[in-house]
């Protein structure tokens, strides 16, 4: 499994891109909006991706944080929603549309992307929006994950083994959860002040909750009423 490629980048192409890796040329299919990040021929890029194998054919798809491929394979376990499909959502929305738009019911964003029916739209939101907070509780460490981090870097010379941080309590642990639930919060447009009830509302009420749960339950009390 090729997971993430890095080299120069050698041609664009209007679906797709040819990086060379020491010599060798992977063509990469990539979304509108990221082959519009890419720098020119000739410099350096890094790309995280996805092989999708087929009777006939191998083909890879690129990603500039591991967050957007988490989207993209989640997209593609819709009926209908082929990587090619998912990669024009991630295209016309972006990863934190995608989520907005999911989490929402807003099945008119996901239309947007060009070959996206509403029929379809329609499946993507309701065959999704319990998966979705799983995806973006995982953003929170992911979305910083940038394809400069994904370049190999330098060696550096073996230093003695770090003594292993100490565990953090069940206070602590239980901060870092709701912490990360507003930061998803957040990325959604949510205004700071109403994620804040909503999440020490929904952690008062389940104490033991994880960060997927924690954001299901806020977005719940922060759903319109009526």
């Amino acid at each position: 499994m090729i997971g993430r490629l890095s080299g120069r980048l050698d041609y664009r192409a209007l679906d797709h891109v040819l990086i060379d890796v020491r010599g060798v040329g992977y063509i990469v299919f990539v979304s509108d909006r990221t082959l519009a990040a890419l720098p020119g021929p000739g410099e350096a890029v890094a790309l995280y991706t996805e092989l999708v194998v087929r009777e006939d054919l191998l083909q890879l798809f690129g990603f500039p944080t591991l967050l957007e491929k988490e989207w993209h394979r989640l997209l593609t376990t819709v009926q209908g929603i082929g990587a090619k499909a998912g990669l024009s959502i991630l295209g016309a929305l972006g990863p934190e549309g995608v989520a907005r738009a999911i989490t929402l019911g807003d099945a008119r964003a996901i239309q947007a992307a060009p070959g996206v029916g509403p029929k379809l739209a329609q499946r993507v939101v309701l065959e999704l929006k319990a998966k979705a907070p799983s995806v973006m509780a995982q953003g929170v460490a992911l979305a910083s994950v940038a394809t400069a981090d994904v370049l190999e870097p330098d060696p550096v010379p073996m230093a003695a083994p770090a003594r292993k941080p100490a565990a953090p309590s069940a206070a602590q642990a239980r901060a870092g959860v709701a912490a990360d639930a507003l930061s998803a919060l957040a990325n959604l447009g949510y205004a700071p002040g109403d994620a804040a009830q909503a999440v020490a509302a929904a952690a008062g009420d389940t104490p033991e909750a994880d960060t997927p749960m924690l954001i299901r339950m806020a977005l719940k009390r922060l759903a319109p009423k009526g």
